[in-house]
């Protein structure tokens, strides 16, 4: 089978084509680097050309609302289009647990993708996850004022992003599902999470916790993004993916 992976050069896309790779199947990387445009929608429906299913895990690094719709608009449509022209019978694509309860900041883009997704005339198939193990080490880098390393407050259940990719891969291979929610196999806190991964890379500074402001940040802090009790579970947890992943420290 020929799958095409939008986004194939993140961190999650990357996982997803050498999973993919491995089981057999030929694969399209489709993004930017490859000679793609997704947002202006050039070099689509070339890219895409004899693929049987479409899987797409692009992101934007953005927190606005305005700016995640736009590009996660004109990403699925452009998708969508050249899946039409190209006879692309399945498209699966990457979400968020709790888009739909919490449509705010970039979660709207996510959402708005979600919408467009279900209208498309072909089988289709989103997966909802929850943040990834790696999150802690992005908002470890991200989150900061001046030299000080901040960990914003939040419940959440993350998996391991390669429990994520190979799912994604499975649901590709598979039937049409429509909506799928996976998780990891416990809830966490995420201030916990990324004090544990900055003591496990050498810093001993301190890191105070953080609630982020607005509805997203609310949604964050009262479990709205958590798992619903019919979601499936990955199995890797935080403290092996960390002992797993993490640099040693110095």
């Amino acid at each position: 089978m020929k799958i095409a992976v939008a986004g194939g050069t993140g961190l999650i896309g990357t996982m997803v084509v050498a999973e993919a790779r491995t089981r057999g199947h030929d694969v399209a990387v489709v993004a930017r680097s490859t000679g793609v445009d997704l947002v202006a929608g050039t070099g689509v429906a070339e890219a895409l050309a004899g693929t049987d299913v479409v899987i797409d895990v692009t992101n934007v690094s953005t927190l606005k609302a305005d700016a995640a719709t736009a590009f996660f608009s004109a990403v699925t449509r452009s998708l969508l289009e050249a899946e039409h022209a190209a006879g692309v019978t399945r498209h699966v694509a990457l979400s968020i647990v709790g888009v739909d309860r919490a449509p705010h900041d970039y979660y709207a883009g996510k959402r708005a993708q979600e919408l467009l997704v279900e209208k498309a005339p072909l089988d289709w198939t989103i997966l909802r996850a929850t943040q990834f193990h790696e999150f802690a080490p992005q908002m470890y880098a991200a989150a900061k004022a001046g030299p000080l390393h901040l960990a914003p407050r939040m419940r959440t259940q993350p998996i391991a992003a390669r429990e994520v990719a190979a799912r994604l891969v499975d649901l590709a291979e598979g039937p049409a599902r429509g909506y799928v929610e996976i998780a990891g196999p416990r809830e966490e806190s995420l201030v916990d999470m990324v004090r544990r991964f900055a003591r496990a890379s050498g810093h001993r500074g301190w890191i105070p916790s953080i609630p982020l402001p607005g509805p997203l940040g609310r949604a964050q802090r009262d479990g709205t993004l958590l798992p619903g009790p019919d979601a499936e579970r990955g199995s890797e947890t935080f403290t092996a993916w960390l002992a797993r992943t993490a640099p040693s420290a110095p």
